[in-house]
């Protein structure tokens, strides 16, 4: 059987079945070198959510050196910035998709800002909760009586 073998491939037939097999078995291997080299931190942390400013519509952005903010937006300009996430709900529950908000500062305004979903407030580097215990961030009425 590994004379028929051997004398397959030997000829022009074999030599492409040979040829395609290589091929086959090297697009697993590229992938398998590839997750060696790069984890899924770093993938997730290139690929980021940004909100256009001018639409409010979020995107994705492919990180890169030397990018700024703000970056080239899809409606054109320069008005492209990194999105908070808003994991609430109005009645203080966790939701498994968030929604991406766009912070006061980078629209130029001083005050906090409060998610346009949920109305609760969002931060920095806006925190994913922990547990379905976690305590929600306060609404605008409730952060707004704290600060009197």
């Amino acid at each position: 059987m590994l004379d028929k073998l051997r004398q397959f491939f030997q000829t022009r037939a074999g030599a492409a079945t040979a040829g395609v097999i290589l091929l086959l078995s090297l697009i697993p291997a590229f992938f398998a070198v590839r997750s060696v080299f790069t984890n899924e931190g770093e993938r997730l942390s290139a690929g980021r959510l940004y909100i256009d400013a001018k639409t409010g519509k979020p995107y994705r952005v492919e990180l890169t050196t030397g990018m700024t903010v703000p970056t080239k937006a899809p409606s054109g300009g320069d008005t492209g910035y990194p999105a908070e996430l808003c994991y609430w709900t109005k009645d203080g529950k966790v939701k498994e998709d968030p929604t991406p908000v766009l912070l006061n500062q980078f629209k130029g305004k001083p005050e906090p800002t409060f998610c346009p979903d949920c109305g609760r407030l969002v931060v920095g580097h806006n925190p994913r909760p922990h547990s379905l215990c976690d305590k929600p961030p306060p609404t605008e009425t409730e952060y707004k009586s704290r600060r009197r």
